[in-house]
C-alpha cells in the first residue's frame, strides 16, 4: 500500500522522565541526516499510528482522563491506538519495554512481533498526556502528534540497554533536563520540553493539555480539558 507522505498522520511520541525527583533526565535521540522530516534534529521517540495498533490489546488502557482529553477534537475511537502506537515506537526506536507480562491473545502483527516476543503486552496505564501538535502546512511531513509523559520507573527492561532499538534514532542518550536546550532540536520539542520541565516532579496530570493546531486556514493555541467548558 502507498502511503500519501503529504496526508496529515495521527502520530505518538513518548517522553521518558528519569530520576525526576533528583536529577531530572529525559530520553532522546538524533534523526538521520537524509531523513525528509527534521534531518540531524535531536528528537523524543515517536512516530506514526499504523492501521493495526488499533486491534492490539493492552494490559491495562490509558487513565480516563487522558483518554479524556485524547477523545476531545479528535475521532474518539483513535484513543486505544495513539496510545499502542506510543508503545510501540518506544521499542522499536530504543529498544525499551513500557509493558507487563503477559499472553497475547491474538497472532502479533509482523511489527509487533519482537515486542511479543518479549513475553509482555504493552502496557499504557503509565502514559500521561502531556500535549498535542498538528505540523504546520508546507512542510514535508505533516503529523498530528500526542506527546505522552512516562516515568523511567515504570519500564520494564534495562533503562540503559538500547540493544534492540531500531537504526531511526541515532545517539541514544538520557540528556539532563537542565542540558537539553543545548542541543539541536525542532521548535516543538523545545514547546513540550519546556512543559516537561514545568512538570517534572509534579505526578499528577495537567490542568489541561496544549494544543498547537496549525491547520490550512490559521494557527491556534488550545487547551484540550476532556469535558465542556463551563465559563
Amino acid at each position: 500500500m502507498t502511503i500519501d507522505k503529504s496526508k496529515i498522520r495521527n502520530a505518538a511520541t513518548v517522553i521518558v522522565l528519569r530520576d525526576r525527583h533528583d536529577d531530572p533526565k529525559i530520553l532522546m535521540g538524533q534523526r538521520g541526516a537524509k531523513a525528509a522530516f527534521m534531518p540531524n534534529k535531536f528528537v523524543f521517540p515517536g512516530g506514526a499510528v499504523d492501521a493495526e495498533d488499533a486491534q492490539i490489546p493492552l494490559a491495562a488502557p490509558l487513565p480516563e482522563t487522558c483518554a479524556a482529553r485524547l477523545r476531545e477534537d479528535a475521532d474518539p475511537a483513535l484513543a486505544h491506538a495513539v496510545a499502542v502506537a506510543a508503545v510501540r515506537e518506544l521499542w522499536e526506536e530504543t529498544g525499551l519495554i513500557l509493558g507487563q507480562p503477559g499472553t497475547w491473545d491474538i497472532e502479533p502483527p509482523a511489527d509487533w512481533a519482537s515486542f511479543a516476543a518479549t513475553g509482555h503486552l504493552p502496557h499504557a496505564a503509565p502514559l500521561q498526556f502531556v500535549f498535542r501538535a498538528l505540523t504546520p502546512p508546507g512542510r514535508p511531513r505533516r503529523f498530528d502528534a500526542r506527546f505522552f509523559l512516562v516515568d523511567a520507573e515504570d519500564i520494564a527492561s534495562d533503562l540503559d540497554d538500547f540493544g534492540a532499538a531500531c537504526d531511526e534514532l541515532s545517539h541514544l542518550q538520557w540528556v539532563a533536563l537542565s542540558e537539553a536546550r543545548s542541543f539541536d532540536m525542532p521548535f516543538i520539542t523545545e514547546v513540550v520540553l519546556a512543559e516537561v520541565q514545568a512538570r517534572a516532579r509534579d505526578l499528577a496530570p495537567p490542568a489541561s493539555v496544549p494544543f498547537f493546531k496549525n491547520n490550512d486556514e490559521e494557527s491556534l493555541f488550545l487547551r484540550l480539558r476532556g469535558h465542556p467548558m463551563t465559563d
